[in-house]
């Protein structure tokens, strides 16, 4: 069995080739402890670890269970973050709600952030890192948090990122303020939910659906419950759904936000959302 052939098992059930390609180089990283350069520079793989890779080759080919719930962790901007079936799989685009929240975040000097949704924790990190703030990230799900925690501990950001339960703000204490708040929150209506991908049902539910049929339940309590918490002149930044940021758009004019900004992916579909608080 090669290489090529365990790529195959994977193209064959229908994923796309440089995705199969990526995720055999995760799974030969994984389980036989070898990097893309050491196949390069000629180093023999194990048959016994190759034949452990063509097993969870033909699983993932099976049950299309994503790689990283298999491996048990997946990469999101250059660093590694464990993930379980309790969290949202870190996906790149959420990569420009990382970016667009750490520019207002420095060029305003801010200080506090408050991440509803953590999940992993990957929004949190990366913000962390990438500015000098202080992030609290919330989540409903104890599970959630526990990976959460892991992450964090791994990549050396204790002091930075603080972790708490609380169902949007319901555990956020009286007194506390934030510069910016951020959410990936769920917005696919659980009427869609038998036409998903595959690979995307396998995240939990409280992560991905909404109750409403336009999938902005959560965008609207967000930006409604936020009054109290949300610093004078500061941000709502929003990871948005396909064919949703007008909706979104408006709710913040409702609000009476300012400053509404929208950020397109690289496939040119609007994903990101600021507004400025107005008063």
């Amino acid at each position: 069995m090669s290489i090529q052939e365990i790529v195959k098992i994977l193209t064959d059930a229908g994923i796309e080739q440089n995705e199969a390609n990526t995720e055999v180089k995760l799974l030969i990283e994984h389980f036989c402890n070898m990097t893309a350069v050491d196949i390069i520079m000629g180093k023999k793989l194990d048959s016994s670890k190759l034949e452990k890779v063509k097993e969870k080759a033909l699983y993932r080919a099976k049950t299309r269970i994503p790689i990283q719930q298999i491996i048990g962790y997946g990469y999101f901007m250059n660093e590694k973050f464990k993930v379980t079936k309790d969290t949202l799989i870190p996906r790149d685009e959420t990569e420009f709600l990382v970016r667009t929240s750490s520019d207002i975040i420095n060029k305003n000097n801010f200080k506090k952030v408050l991440d509803i949704g953590t999940g992993t924790g990957c929004i949190a990190c990366m913000i962390s890192k990438y500015t000098p703030a202080e992030v609290l990230a919330i989540d409903i799900s104890l599970e959630a948090l526990q990976i959460a925690l892991d992450n964090v501990t791994y990549l050396g950001l204790t002091k930075k990122v603080l972790l708490r339960k609380s169902n949007l703000f319901s555990n956020v204490k009286e007194g506390e303020s934030f510069d910016i708040i951020v959410s990936n929150p769920p917005y696919i209506p659980i009427k869609d939910k038998g036409s998903i991908q595959k690979e995307v049902s396998f995240d939990p539910d409280i992560a991905l659906y909404t109750n409403d049929t336009d999938g902005i339940e959560y965008y609207d309590k967000i930006i409604c419950q936020s009054e109290k918490f949300l610093n004078k002149n500061g941000y709502i930044a929003f990871e948005i759904g396909l064919g949703q940021s007008d909706k979104v758009k408006f709710l913040f004019e409702k609000y009476g936000y300012k400053n509404i900004t929208i950020t397109k992916d690289l496939a040119g579909i609007d994903r990101v959302i600021t507004a400025q608080k107005s008063k």
